[in-house]
């Protein structure tokens, strides 16, 4: 599976990078990669040393890996693999570094020793159980088993207990299985005089030691002590504390030697060993089987997260183990191995972080040949040209739809911020600028790219004003969109990283982009300008607000912005746009009053469907209002009398709408009484427009615009005009609410007319209760239904109204009341009826009896 052009990662798809960076390739050609392979065959079928414990174990397993890491067939396999087991063995070694030695044996007269140590391998010789205390001691284990040449001395440290050597020596051998290491410590012994002895002594038992050295032979050193160990024994690596072992019983506790081994190879056979430096061939494998492990990640649809497997890790230790890669070394082709895959594969760059921290650790100048240090610069600025690449395109390369996206930015960021810190980068790069520059310049220029990336995404299909300014508008949301989520999430991470403030940078250059295309538009546009072309710049308008809004403050940013004053760009645009206002709300009004069927909407809410969508009506012009805001004073006042005198206008419009609506659903009908109640809901319906349209000083901040326009008005100029409008339109509203209330009285009076005339003509044998008693019925359920269906105040208004002074004054003739019939009980009439005011009987289920025809007949067909 080729990677080359890489994945969604850290590190985006080559052919993104455009002709700045090109990716250095982590491929070979054939010819290196079967070199490449024999080598790792070697190192495996050579193997040394007891297995780490998280390593493989089986040779068979790691032949297989490298054979799926290399992609080579079965058949080629077995043809390296002979090939390499036919080559000569390298030469195995083992290399021992005596690092120190603590607690041994105090020989001089002084208490202290001049101790040193003689090592070397004993072939053919197996040391029983790994132990060298289980078989028979020599009393000079090295000097008479070993061979003068072959043994290895280290210096004298004179007068101590706790010597240190810090010495490496490479041994030989031939057969791990039967070969041991040997390490005897002595004391130096000098020839001295007596005086001088007896110079040093210090205590009894310095006595007894200057005796007992008269009785040897004169230089003849003292044993301190030995370690024996199997090699077989020995893992690839060690570094550890041994006891030393005593002679004989007399001193068991002898102290302990600290010793590091490696085993190691030389004069490897393959030809790469022969033709290439050790480190760069360990280089070219660690690539390769990265490569191969980043592969198989993304093959399960899965991402690498630096960890190698078993096989791999393996491999790569025993390769350089047996190459005695210093530290140092391996750190440096880590570092040049991920930093190069990392500019065409996905893993995370935090993978980066261990070989530079390494790297910066073991620095010394002047460690490195002038080629390696040409390479490692060169890594330095491939690497660094490569994340600046990436920071300018984040938009693109860290999307927020992938979660974990800031994060990989963040150790990216972080990864450049420690590789400009190195001292090795400050060597070998000497004439690089700060890093905060580098980026910030990379900000700049990737968020310019973004912005005409946009554009050409927005560019429409046909060219004309109208597809302009609706691409134009979406471009400019996308700005928007785009300040948000620097502002949300990416600001906090370069702050952090570099001190640097993304969202203000990115702010001051769309900004700058965005006025000169708005600008350029609404030139176009000109002064005449359509309604359709009129919402196109409104809804431009509202989004450069918005944009405008976000704004860093005065503190953060440096003079003055293109978008100041942007307001200025649409004046002539503001008669379409309230023009329009009034239009929508104008259709609106008369849609909700055709679809209106004039009945409550309910037993507490007394006005109908119209009132409501009324009032939603005129909160949209006041949102419309709202979202304007237009930021000159003067302007701002002229467009608020503008929004007043609309909506008072409309108010009285839908005053003459509803009326109109109520005589087409009356006209025609037999029942007149159903009239009277659709008269009941058009005076709610009134009443509720009175208190909506009471409310358009707090709708539309008439406080809040007082005091902007205090500068620019005559003191008292918007009380006498926006106060003088609102009353108007309320005096208009109290006026139709009244005349309404005025007819449904005149309707009752009708009623009550006819009623008394019945009285005329009751006969005399009718008890005077009986008679009155159907006005009495009347009067209670026409006033209980008008108490139930009408606003309280418009109630209070129908029964004060003159057209009930019917009920104290006699009706102009037919005839004279009969003679049982006292003006005293016409009189009384008034107060059962009315008692409903205070009682408030609960409405009837059934319709009122008025509902049928014989309740106002004659009357309810003036609906004023």
């Amino acid at each position: 599976m080729d990677l080359s052009h890489g994945g969604p990662g850290d590190g985006p798809p080559g052919g993104l990078l455009g002709e700045q960076i090109q990716p250095p390739s982590h491929h070979f050609s054939p010819e290196q990669r079967a070199l490449l392979y024999e080598d790792a065959l070697y190192t495996v079928l050579h193997r040394l040393g007891q297995p780490e414990p998280n390593h493989v174990t089986e040779a068979s397993e790691l032949l297989r890996y490298l054979q799926e890491a290399f992609h080579v067939e079965p058949e080629e396999h077995q043809q390296a693999l002979q090939r390499v087991r036919e080559l000569e063995k390298p030469i195995f070694c083992l290399k021992a570094t005596v690092k120190q030695a603590k607690g041994i044996l105090g020989k001089d007269v002084s208490g202290f020793s001049d101790p040193y140590c003689l090592l070397g391998i004993e072939q053919g010789v197996s040391v029983p159980g790994g132990s060298p205390g289980s078989r028979h001691r020599q009393k000079a284990v090295v000097r008479h088993t070993i061979p003068e040449e072959q043994t290895h001395r280290t210096q004298v440290i004179t007068q101590t207990l706790n010597p240190v050597w810090d010495e490496t020596f490479i041994l030989e051998f031939e057969d791990i299985t039967n070969a041991s290491f040997h390490l005897d410590m002595w004391d130096l012994d000098t020839v001295e005089s007596v005086r001088q002895k007896l110079g040093e002594l210090t205590d009894l038992h310095g006595l007894r030691r200057i005796f007992k050295e008269a009785r040897k032979d004169k230089g003849q050193d003292d044993f301190l002590g030995n370690v024996v160990l199997r090699l077989q024994d020995l893992h690839c690596r060690e570094d550890q504390w041994y006891p030393l072992e005593p002679r004989t019983e007399t001193y068991p506790d002898r102290g302990q030697c600290h010793l590091q081994f490696q085993l190691i190879h030389k004069r490897r056979a393959t030809s790469a060993s022969r033709s290439q430096p050790s480190y760069t061939v360990h280089l070219h494998l660690l690539q390769q089987l990265v490569s191969h492990e980043v592969t198989q990640h993304q093959a399960g649809s899965t991402s690498w997260d630096g960890s190698l497997s078993p096989q791999a890790a393996t491999v790569l230790f025993l390769h350089a183990t047996q190459k005695d890669l210093s530290d140092f070394h391996q750190s440096m082709a880590q570092w040049l191995a991920y930093s190069r895959l990392y500019q065409s594969l996905e893993f995370p760059s935090s993978c980066l972080l261990h070989p530079i921290t390494s790297i910066e650790y073991q620095w010394i100048q002047g460690r490195l040949k002038a080629e390696q240090q040409e390479e490692l610069a060169a890594s330095f600025s491939s690497l660094l040209a490569y994340g600046l690449s990436l920071i300018r395109r984040f938009r693109s390369v860290f999307p927020l739809s992938v979660s974990d996206s800031p994060a990989r930015l963040q150790s990216l960021l972080r990864v450049l911020v420690q590789m400009c810190k190195m001292k090795a980068f400050g060597e070998l790069c000497p004439n690089t600028a700060p890093l905060p520059q580098l980026v910030t310049e990379a900000l700049q220029t990737g968020t310019t790219e973004w912005f005409h990336l946009k554009q050409q995404h927005h560019q429409p299909m046909m060219q004309g004003i109208l597809e302009a300014g609706k691409a134009l508008l979406g471009l400019v949301q996308d700005v928007i969109g785009d300040l948000h989520q620097c502002q949300r999430t990416w600001d906090k991470i370069f702050h952090n990283t570099l001190k640097i403030h993304l969202f203000s940078m990115a702010f001051r250059e769309l900004q700058w982009l965005v006025a000169k295309r708005v600008q350029d538009h609404t030139t176009a546009v000109g002064d005449a300008v359509s309604p359709e072309m009129g919402e196109s710049l409104f809804q431009l308008y509202i989004s450069l607000k918005e944009l405008y809004q976000l704004r860093p403050s005065s503190s953060e940013r440096d003079g003055v912005l293109a978008l100041d004053n942007f307001h200025r760009w649409f004046q002539p645009a503001i008669p379409s746009w309230l023009q329009k206002t009034y239009n929508v709300a104008l259709a609106r009004v008369q849609r909700a009053v055709q679809m209106d069927e004039l009945v409550p909407l309910g037993e507490l809410t007394k006005h109908s469907t119209s009132a409501v969508d009324l009032s939603t009506c005129f909160a949209q012009i006041s949102h419309t209002a709202r979202q304007l805001d237009w930021p000159d004073p003067e302007e701002a006042f002229m467009i608020t009398v503008k929004f007043v005198e609309d909506t008072c206008r409309l108010a009285l419009v839908y005053c003459s709408l509803i009326k109109a609506r109520a005589r087409e659903l009356s006209s025609g009908q037999k029942d007149q009484g159903q009239a009277a109640n659709m008269l009941c809901v058009v005076v709610n319906d009134m009443e509720q427009l009175r208190l909506v349209i009471g409310k358009l000083p707090t709708q539309l901040a008439w406080e809040a615009l007082e005091q902007r326009v205090g500068a620019v008005l005559e003191q008292g100029q918007l009380q006498n005009t926006l106060h003088a409008q609102l009353q108007s339109a309320l005096a208009g509203l109290g006026h139709e609410i009244r005349t309404g209330v005025r007819t449904l009285a005149e309707q009752l009076e009708v009623g009550i007319a006819k009623h008394i005339q019945k009285l005329v003509g009751v006969r005399e044998s009718v008890l005077p209760e009986d008679a009155i008693l159907p006005l009495m019925k009347f009067l209670e359920v026409e006033l209980c239904y008008m108490n139930t269906n009408l606003v309280q105040e418009n109630f209070s208004r129908s029964v004060a109204a003159p057209a009930l002074g019917v009920l104290t004054t006699s009706p102009s003739p037919p005839t004279a009341p009969p003679s049982w019939a006292p003006a005293s009980v016409l009189r009384g009439v008034t107060a059962p009826a009315l008692g409903v005011l205070t009682t408030s009987p609960s409405p009837p289920t059934a319709p009122p009896s008025w509902a049928s025809a014989s309740v106002l007949r004659g009357g309810g067909e003036s609906l004023w």
